[in-house]
């Protein structure tokens, strides 16, 4: 996930940029408003908030459900077990839909078998994501690829192929592709590789998040805020190079989707931090906003909840880190 250096990734960027650029159109180009805000929402972990009371306890505009994994085979299922239908989790994307906001299901994340590994070839994947497309009448899918289907060559180029079989199937469904960052922004291989198959999504997603680089005491101390803002800035470079976007054109097919509270690595994330993020994602025009995870958007109190499970390890109120990238005051 971190083997290319940065001068690597220019040079690969670059040898690629016009053609890719030729070749690869998102569903309907760039957004002309502010990014879609769509924190991340797993019914399966974490003692889940009920969505469309924080839908109206915060202004969000929706979820990004979290995760449709492999069922150890290329069928999908919410983490890996539970059926697409006839459960909790349908129940829930459809009352988001009903109460006006957006679902969006995100498959892969950094756990479990995915399908992204466990499909055998494109055609299968692509048949798995239209599967649960099909199931839930998404205008929105997020793929989340990292951790070992990042790193697999193999796996990063089933994803592409089969999303260009999604967006060519339904051409107005809004995709994003989410990757892990460094502080300067993502490595840029997949976003590389893409743009030489021609596709591009609607929005590449950087987690600028848990770069595991200094010891856990100094990373405590890291100005977050900062550090997020550069990655982005990096992304946006990343889609010049490979895509050949002027600069407010990528801006809107870049998001940012950080955590709240401390991360596994002991870096802290703050609502302040959250703020300036929504500032900068709002005034650069950025395509999506996300996080991980409304899950843990409430303090722990005194029961021995971990930070990375129901609770985001800070002294807060229950769910201002929603409310710092709505943009909303506090409600009684």
């Amino acid at each position: 996930m971190r083997s290319l250096s940065a001068r690597g990734v220019g040079v690969l960027l670059l040898a690629v940029g016009t053609l890719g650029a030729a070749q690869a159109q998102p569903s309907e180009g760039p957004p002309g408003h502010g990014p879609e805000v769509v924190p991340y929402l797993s019914l399966g972990w974490g003692d889940p908030p009920e969505p469309t009371g924080l839908m109206r306890a915060t202004g969000v505009d929706g979820f990004s459900f979290a995760f449709v994994l492999s069922a150890g085979r290329c069928e999908p299922r919410w983490d890996g077990t539970r059926p697409l239908t006839g459960g909790g989790d349908e129940r829930a994307v459809r009352a988001v839909r009903d109460a006006g906001g957006e679902p969006v299901v995100s498959f892969g994340g950094g756990g479990g078998r995915t399908l992204e590994r466990d499909c055998p070839d494109a055609r299968s994947l692509a048949a798995a994501y239209r599967r649960v497309i099909r199931t839930y009448g998404l205008r929105a899918i997020d793929v989340d690829i990292e951790a070992s289907a990042y790193k697999s060559a193999t796996a990063r180029r089933k994803t592409i192929g089969a999303l260009k079989r999604v967006r060519a199937a339904r051409p107005g469904l809004r995709i994003s592709v989410t990757v892990p960052s460094l502080r300067s922004g993502p490595e840029g291989v997949l976003i590389a590789e893409a743009a030489r198959a021609g596709f591009a999504p609607d929005v590449w997603t950087v987690m600028p998040f848990a770069f595991g680089e200094r010891p856990k005491e100094q990373a405590a101390k890291e100005d977050m805020a900062r550090s997020t803002l550069r990655a982005a800035e990096g992304l946006k470079a990343r889609l010049r190079q490979a895509y050949g976007y002027g600069d407010a054109e990528a801006y809107a097919h870049s998001g940012i989707s950080t955590m709240n509270g401390i991360t596994g690595h002991q870096e802290v994330i703050t609502p302040r931090d959250f703020r300036t993020i929504a500032r900068y994602a709002r005034g650069h025009g950025l395509g999506r906003l996300a996080f991980w995870s409304v899950n843990r958007d409430r303090p722990c109190g005194a029961r021995p909840y971990p930070a990375e499970d129901r609770c985001s390890g800070l002294s807060q109120r229950p769910w201002e880190f929603t409310r710092a990238i709505t943009g909303t005051a506090r409600r009684a």
